[in-house]
């Protein structure tokens, strides 16, 4: 890219101040604003200062950083603001119901302008410097910014030679372009903060869900209290390894990724080796590293937010932000107590790219409650709430408790995947709530009281076997009753007797809800799963059942068949022990067959004091810590 030094000579006719370019603006026009960073300051200020001579001015924006003088109450008469994304500039306005908000997916907004539907006299953006080829890149902010400019009748643009040039499909041409206004001044930026607590123990989640090799967008909402979610998510992936980035916003945040060497792009299915995205908010450090950088490919929406190029991407993963859920799974975005507060965005676009992309997971991210200690996943939405993501496309929803995936499950499946990852001190009232609502059968009554989602400090662990499959083990959650009655199901008879001295394989409603409900405050129980598309699938389950008057905790467990004689059954007994022992439990007791040689060798080789004795065929066994 080579600048032409003479532009200013060359284009002499094009060029005007900011108060000559925004004389043409006349009274009852459609103006459109350029996005994010690359608002054109020196001309909103000129419009500004020009609003004596203005009337019924309608202001078009996606979401804008400047101060936005404009949505002051002195100028009503003036300029009213039609958004496509409520950004905190602007948010006071509409509380104040001074705004227009549509609602509308990302990626329809250029065909607004395309066709018609939404004409636009004037577009107001900012550019680059030309090249020698008359070609001038949008720099920060190529999103809608490209179709407006396209189908604007008069065209304004600031010409800065502190935009970064980008590459992608980000260039227009000068003889496009109406009026040039010359103008050497910083781009708008946007401070990276830090990450919330809350936002870190969900974005440790999320990472967890992202597999190296994943093609990943961080989506562009935030919510208040805790920030924007997805741009924390990027801290906890610095350990992954062939990232691909495909989004339409970048920060700073991604400034250490790249560092940190997991971002390659190398098993993207398309750009390979790019970093997708439409525009970018930052420091100067983050444009000064996009200028003319080949590693990114800046493009318009209506390709970065095409759900069908989403899909094509192996692995594609989205995170969206919501501000509430339902307990049916209907998630709201853009609307907080019934006003509306950001937008759909690209969550829509995303949602359904990566749903249909091979091995895609779509994910909702948001807090457990808002700043107030109200929980955000509800029995129903609240009066105003917007659905944006429907209760039919949402697949994975992940709070700071945990991680519920509700995509073909029941509502009884996804109300119960819900109230396992609402904040522990509403779980109860949802409970009710829900048993209310005909969402889950009456008999879950029985169960209140034992709602409770263990913490996952202690209880969880891993363990890799010869053949270098990675079992996990954690708590078991209310989530996993399917789970938890398919493993039953699918234990042989042996197995069966072994573990329940029982050649019964029918197992009715309530006892597999035992096994699931379980206090945790005195009893324990430890699934070890392994990840599939749909979830976690359960291999092996361990339990013990304290009894306080002895502080002795009576244990059992069990390994699925074809999961045998690979150590899990060890492993697992070590690790109860281990939680045992830190929850000051004094030791253990055990009832096994006594043609149960393999459980009784793993007891008899603990490392601990063993005493056993039989009779009528048991072995009873006590194990001191």
């Amino acid at each position: 890219m080579e600048y032409d030094v003479n532009w200013k000579e060359t284009y002499k006719d094009l060029i005007m101040s900011p108060r000559k370019a925004l004389s043409h603006v006349r009274s009852g026009q459609r103006i459109f604003l350029g996005t994010g960073c690359g608002e054109p300051t020196l001309l909103v200020q000129a419009m500004v200062e020009m609003a004596g001579t203005l009337c019924d001015v309608e202001i078009v924006e996606l979401l804008t950083k400047g101060d936005a003088p404009y949505a002051e109450r002195k100028y009503a008469d003036c300029f009213k603001v039609n958004s496509f994304f409520i950004g905190h500039n602007v948010r006071g306005l509409f509380e104040e119901g001074r705004g227009d908000y549509t609602p509308i997916l990302m990626s329809d907004i250029p065909s607004l302008f395309d066709s018609g539907q939404l004409p636009l006299d004037a577009a107001l953006i900012q550019v680059t410097p030309p090249d020698v080829r008359g070609k001038m890149s949008l720099g920060v902010s190529v999103d809608i910014v490209k179709s407006a400019a396209e189908n604007a009748s008069l065209v304004i643009a600031m010409v800065n030679p502190q935009m970064p040039w980008t590459r992608g499909d980000s260039l227009i041409d000068i003889n496009d372009l109406d009026i040039l206004v010359p103008a050497d001044v910083p781009l708008l930026q946007r401070e990276s903060q830090p990450v919330h607590e809350i936002s870190a123990k969900i974005a440790e989640l999320v990472a967890a869900l992202i597999p190296n090799g994943s093609t990943i967008e961080f989506g562009i909402g935030r919510v208040p209290g805790v920030g924007r979610i997805p741009q924390a998510v990027i801290h906890a992936l610095h350990g992954k390894r062939d990232l691909g980035i495909h989004t339409e916003l970048i920060t700073d945040d991604i400034l250490e990724l790249i560092a940190s060497g997991a971002v390659s792009g190398a098993r993207k299915s398309t750009d390979r080796g790019k970093i997708v995205t439409s525009f970018c908010m930052g420091t100067k450090k983050l444009y000064d590293f996009v200028n003319d950088n080949p590693l990114f490919s800046f493009r318009p929406t209506e390709y970065v937010n095409d759900s069908n190029v989403i899909g094509r991407q192996n692995r594609m993963v989205s995170i969206n932000m919501a501000l509430e859920i339902d307990l049916t799974g209907q998630v709201c975005s853009d609307s907080e107590d019934g006003n509306f507060y950001s937008g759909i965005g690209g969550q829509v676009d995303f949602n359904r790219g990566a749903a249909k992309a091979p091995s895609g997971r779509p994910i909702i991210v948001m807090p457990s409650t808002t700043r107030d200690g109200k929980s955000r996943i509800v029995a129903t939405l609240s009066n105003g709430s917007g659905v944006v993501v429907s209760r039919g496309t949402v697949h994975y929803v992940v709070t700071e408790y945990g991680v519920a995936y509700l995509h073909g499950k029941s509502v009884q499946d996804r109300t119960l995947a819900l109230v396992s990852i609402a904040h522990p001190d509403h779980r109860e009232q949802l409970l009710k709530q829900a048993i209310e609502a005909r969402f889950i059968r009456r008999e879950f009554a029985d169960v209140e009281g034992k709602f409770v989602v263990a913490s996952e400090d202690l209880m969880k662990s891993s363990f890799l076997l010869d053949n270098g499959t990675q079992v996990n083990f954690r708590p078991v959650h209310p989530t996993d009753e399917p789970s938890m009655r398919e493993l039953l199901y699918d234990l042989s008879k042996e197995t069966l007797y072994y573990r329940f001295m029982s050649h019964n394989q029918r197992f009715g409603q309530k006892q597999i809800q035992n096994f699931v409900y379980v206090d945790h405050r005195k009893d324990v129980a430890i699934v070890g799963t392994v990840p599939e598309a749909h979830g976690d699938d359960i291999v092996a389950v361990g339990r013990y059942y304290l009894d306080e008057r002895t502080n002795r905790a009576e244990v059992a467990f069990v390994v699925r068949d074809e999961w045998q004689n690979k150590g899990l059954g060890s492993f697992l007994f070590s690790h109860l022990i281990t939680i045992a022992k830190a929850s000051g439990i004094s030791g253990f007791t055990a009832e096994v067959l006594r043609d149960n040689k393999r459980m009784q060798a793993i007891f008899n080789h603990s490392g601990y004091n063993v005493r056993s004795q039989v009779e009528e065929g048991v072995c009873s066994f006590r194990i001191e810590f």
